[in-house]
């Protein structure tokens, strides 16, 4: 019964099962399909938008959600118990088994990612298809000023977060060999805006803030002198 369902729902969306499933098991791997990011996901953005219905009947009762920014054209699941920008929380409890391990350099990098992309939306640097420019220099100075933080010192683990990071279809960039240098061009995906929740960048900016707040203090303590006696308009003693 279910079989059947299946292939008259397929027929309708014009996919055969092998398509769909190939769609299902891409979007599930990856997390994200970008319609601009090679011709494979070209073909499989297209088919998405023939049976998008289906798709989602497929996982909604795994708890699995799915986003879908027609304006941009891409496309990102999230695994169930996930806080997703522009929906409602979950209410069942999960233990995020579906959910991909970050490290710690890597949300860093994104945390960035996202407010350079923020700061340039505002400066209306942005292109059509609502990706901003980023230099590797730029990065990794947003992560000193920000995070306290700095880019891998090792090539190889500075190209394998810059993969990570286009894996998660966050950033494009052209060229393996150049792809760590200093001088390397981002292009910074508006999937950043989605992937990074406000209230994850503001609890960020807040305690930036705050940090900024307890070191201009200290500093201020540091050179304020302890009596009027030191200070440099004290009177001085007449003989």
């Amino acid at each position: 019964m279910i079989e059947q369902a299946l292939e008259e729902a397929l027929a309708q969306c014009r996919t055969t099962r092998s398509e769909f499933s190939e769609l299902l098991v891409r979007l599930l791997d990856y997390g994200v399909i970008c319609r601009d990011e090679s011709n494979v996901e070209t073909l499989l953005y297209d088919r998405f938008q023939r049976c998008e219905q289906l798709l989602r009947e497929w996982l909604q009762p795994l708890g699995v959600r799915l986003q879908h920014d027609s304006r941009f054209r891409f496309i990102r699941v999230y695994p169930p118990g996930s806080e997703v920008p522009g929906m409602p929380d979950q209410e069942d409890p999960h233990h995020g088994g579906f959910r991909a391990r970050l490290s710690q350099q890597e949300v860093a990098a994104i945390l960035v990612l996202r407010v350079e992309y923020d700061k340039c939306l505002r400066e209306g640097q942005v292109d059509e298809q609502g990706c901003v420019a980023l230099s590797l220099e730029a990065l990794e100075l947003g992560l000193r000023n920000l995070l306290k933080m700095s880019l891998p010192e090792k090539l190889a683990e500075r190209k394998q977060l810059l993969k990570k990071l286009r894996q998660l279809r966050l950033i494009q960039f052209a060229g393996e060999d150049s792809e760590a240098a200093a001088e390397t061009l981002l292009r910074v995906r508006p999937t950043i805006a989605r992937f990074v929740t406000e209230a994850t960048l503001q609890q960020l900016l807040n305690r930036e803030l705050g940090e900024r707040a307890e070191e201009e203090n200290e500093e201020q303590e540091r050179i304020t002198p302890d009596s009027e006696d030191h200070s440099l308009f004290a009177e001085t003693e007449t003989g």
